[in-house]
């Protein structure tokens, strides 16, 4: 039987590319149930044959492709770690972008209503949930399997009571409700992207991906059904692709929204999108 060094050295070569070390890391530790640290610590230790088979099976299914958080189950998302699958969205790094600039919009003592349309796993709803506790958090998804995940979440970090989970397509799950703030990262890939051939993107579902032609129809409706479902003076915040803050922006000013910006991500790309509703008096009206 090898050691955790042979595994590790063969594996490392097997998958190849820049993250294949940490990958290789984190597959092995997660069979051992060790911290990645005890790998390093004891290159000797032997595996059982049963935990050397299902390194094997890992490696297999991530050369093929497969997302790593997918074989985990489990993914960490700001300060905590989320159950992912094949359901919902993997969370990105870039996604924190997002939480970010939402918090800066959400006083630390103040209660308000907040909607995260589109949660998947339910990594924004729970990470404003838990950082804002008078938070007052609505989590929508279409997809039955990413609410599943989502519930599980909130049970798993004991904020159920606090993240209501409603299944529906956008503000279609919200009803005549309306919010202070509301927050998507919602599809914003073209249907002929190149990049849906690549990568995790593969294994992703496609739903949580693309949306139309130009990667802007999720986007557009979001923008344009927001009025209906803010208070005077809230916000929505948008993550997009890199290339769409312009136009973004254009819908957002379009649809009379007021402080509108994009917010650059640490690769200097345009990631979020930010507009502040502001209710025009209609005529008559006091």
């Amino acid at each position: 039987m090898s050691d955790v060094r042979t595994l590790l050295a063969a594996a490392r070569q097997r998958l190849g590319g820049e993250d294949a070390v940490w990958e290789s890391e984190l597959l092995l530790s997660a069979v051992l149930a060790q911290p990645r640290s005890w790998l390093h610590a004891h290159p000797e230790a032997v595996p059982s044959a049963a935990q050397a088979t299902q390194f094997e099976d890992w490696l297999l299914r991530r050369a093929m492709g497969e997302p790593v958080a997918y074989l985990l189950g489990r993914r960490g998302f700001w300060t905590f770690e989320l159950d992912v699958g094949p359901g919902c969205l993997i969370p990105r790094p870039e996604t924190e972008l997002l939480l970010e600039e939402a918090l800066a919009r959400m006083p630390i003592d103040a209660a308000m209503d907040v909607a995260d349309l589109g949660t998947g796993s339910g990594a924004l709803a729970l990470a404003l949930a838990q950082e804002r506790p008078q938070a007052r958090v609505l989590a929508s998804d279409l997809s039955a399997d990413a609410l599943a995940l989502a519930r599980a979440n909130a049970r798993k970090l004991g904020l159920e009571a606090r993240v209501r989970c409603v299944q529906g397509d956008w503000y279609a799950a919200v009803a005549g409700a309306c919010f202070d703030l509301v927050v998507s990262n919602p599809p914003y890939l073209g249907e002929s992207d190149p990049h849906l051939v690549q990568g995790d993107l593969r294994f992703e579902p496609r739903q949580a991906l693309v949306s139309g032609m130009d990667g802007l129809e999720a986007l557009r409706t979001l923008i344009t059904g927001a009025p209906a479902h803010l208070h005077a003076g809230g916000w929505l915040l948008l993550e997009h692709g890199a290339e769409q803050g312009p136009a973004v922006r254009g819908l957002l000013s379009e649809a009379g929204f007021a402080d509108v910006e994009s917010v650059r991500d640490l690769q200097s790309h345009e990631r979020v999108s930010v507009g502040r509703w502001v209710r025009v008096a209609t005529e008559g009206s006091l």
